[in-house]
């Protein structure tokens, strides 16, 4: 059996959150990747359920993997499904970074990439792949993974399937399931493929929920392949809130050589109503589905730029924003699979990738080839390098190649990449990789997350304390309260000291200047009063406090007269 693993769009930044997942497949040997383009060296602290597990220090040209003890990860037994549980990450640095979690054991692996701070929201769609065959029955499944980011989170996850039986009970609701999550506190929905129905019938689930959380979703295992073959793979990826999409995409095929296996290809998950799905610039929709409805493109669309190029790629467009998975295959077998989650294509991705840790590194597999895939706006100027080398002009066989649909966008792609990645262009960019050999492989994406720009907090939550940041690939900030510009607040990051709403404009390249939403920002109301009896002619002296949320207001102040030895004490 092959190994397929896919590592896409991981996004540097200072947070990262990874919710875990339900293995019917027992024996991973779970680690997360963490790299940076920091050559000053900062550590980065590991969390589960708020409890510190480890502090990695990282730099350029330094990347580093700790291995994570199973448990605190992945579920395998159903009493750990359909609870409140504990398992999950939280990885804080003092500076961006990337972060992979990277999960293989036998026959089967997966890389699910951060998308750091843009990975989390309120409202997901949930995505499996469109498993075709009961095959391996209780040792396949559709598992999603939620991990809350503040206390008192209450999530609803809905779906439309009758039928659906899940490992470790039955939801509290028709068709529904409500609970309740603090802090660091995750929650597995999982069910097995010895039911027809979980096959695909969890795929467009609604997650809903009152505070920030991240998704894990996907098959452990799952085969979307054609052929009727009993093997499966582990195929899996973080997903991202809805206000993350867009309606715009490119893929670039991977290694899959068993076209009659449909292995390439991808799913698409509507968001709204009277979804359009279109490929390659046609006018005429391939569907047309309605929110939590999903369909599959097959690999067929795929289009080969230039006779005997070898590099087929694939332009997607839809009518109104849309989740977009990427299937990936691996060689002439049909239970390679794999998926990434795609981002829109959008101006104000990043210029750089910088840098991608141990690329064709995974935990107990050696021996990988890979090619990497880079995607960028048509006449940018592109280069790569890895592990330190002094970086490369990729040759004409290399690319550009044309996207049929989309003359704004190129793609390359470049043979037997390995090491410490860096991709550069002089427009926006993502990359990726893709490969292995006859027993192991893996392929998929890297980018910025923040090409919409969002305001996030970066530390506190109200004044004084708060620190407000925007993502740090842009070229002109400002920020503005009240919708009144704000003077000298010009970079990516902002403290405030003044309550109301807060937005910044940026702007990069020739991409047109865009507006964050509004970001409420509160003054602290928490206080503390303290009763004070004060000497006559000695003064009192004002306690200080570590919390931002605290403050300081006099009571009850009794003034009285020194004893007649003067020794206030007595």
């Amino acid at each position: 059996m092959f190994l397929s693993i896919n590592t896409l769009f991981a996004q540097r930044d200072t947070d990262h959150w990874i919710a875990p997942y339900y293995a019917s497949t027992s024996g991973y040997t779970n680690a997360v990747y963490l790299s940076t383009d920091s050559t000053t060296p900062f550590p980065v602290k590991i969390y589960n359920n708020n409890t510190l597990i480890q502090t990695v220090t990282i730099s350029k040209g330094n990347p580093q993997s700790y291995t994570v003890t199973a448990n605190l990860i992945a579920a395998t037994v159903t009493s750990e499904a359909l609870q409140v549980i504990t398992k999950g990450l939280y990885l804080k640095g003092d500076k961006p970074f990337y972060c992979t979690l990277r999960s293989a054991q036998g026959s089967h692996g997966e890389i699910v990439t951060s998308k750091g701070k843009a990975g989390i929201g309120k409202l997901f769609y949930v995505a499996n792949p469109p498993n075709t065959t009961a095959g391996g029955g209780t040792a396949n499944n559709f598992t999603a993974g939620i991990l809350a980011t503040e206390d008192n989170t209450v999530v609803t996850v809905s779906w439309t399937t009758t039928g659906l039986v899940f490992l470790g009970g039955t939801p509290n609701g028709p068709n529904s399931q409500t609970f309740t999550l603090n802090k660091g506190q995750s929650y597995i929905m999982a069910g097995n493929n010895g039911t027809a129905a979980n096959l695909t019938g969890f795929i467009g689930a609604k997650i809903v929920s009152d505070k920030p959380v991240t998704l894990t979703n996907g098959s452990s295992n799952g085969n979307f392949g054609a052929g009727g073959s009993s093997g499966s793979d582990l195929i899996m990826d973080q997903s991202v809130p809805v206000q993350r999409l867009g309606s715009t995409f490119a893929m670039v095929k991977t290694r899959s050589t068993a076209p009659a296996e449909n292995m390439e290809g991808g799913i698409v998950i509507a968001t709204e109503d009277n979804t359009e799905i279109y490929v390659n610039g046609g006018t005429t929709p391939l569907a047309t589905i309605n929110a939590g409805q999903w369909y599959r493109i097959n690999e067929t669309n795929y289009i080969q730029q230039g006779a005997g190029s070898g590099h087929f790629n694939m332009f997607i467009s839809t009518t109104k924003n849309v989740y977009i998975y990427q299937l990936v295959g691996v060689g002439t077998a049909n239970n390679t699979g794999g998926y990434n989650y795609i981002p829109p294509l959008n101006c104000f991705l990043p210029r750089k990738i910088d840098e991608i840790g141990k690329i064709n590194e995974m935990p107990s597999v050696t021996g990988i080839t890979l090619k990497l895939n880079i995607l960028t706006e048509t006449g940018a100027a592109v280069t790569y390098s890895s592990n330190g080398a002094p970086p490369v002009t990729p040759t004409a066989a290399q690319g550009p190649y044309p996207l049929t649909g989309n003359t704004n966008w190129v793609t390359y792609a470049i043979e037997g990449i390995v090491g410490n990645v860096t991709v550069n262009s002089t427009k926006a960019v993502t990359a990726g990789v893709n490969g292995g050999y006859s027993s192991a492989g893996y392929g998929g994406y890297f980018a910025g997350f923040s090409s919409i720009p969002l305001i996030s907090k970066q530390t506190g939550d109200c004044i004084p304390g708060i620190i407000l940041e925007v993502d740090d690939s842009y070229e002109i900030y400002q920020w503005y309260l009240n919708g009144n510009p704000i003077p000298g607040a010009t970079t990516n990051s902002f403290t405030p000291i003044t309550a109301g709403n807060y937005t910044v404009k940026v702007a990069v390249g020739s991409c047109p200047t865009a507006v964050t939403p509004v970001y409420k920002v509160f003054t602290c109301l928490h206080q503390s009063t303290l009763a004070l009896t004060v000497c006559e002619g000695f003064k009192a002296v004002v306690p200080t406090f570590t919390n931002s949320t605290q403050n300081y207001v006099p009571s009850t102040v009794t003034i009285i007269t020194p004893p007649a030895n003067g020794n206030c004490s007595d």
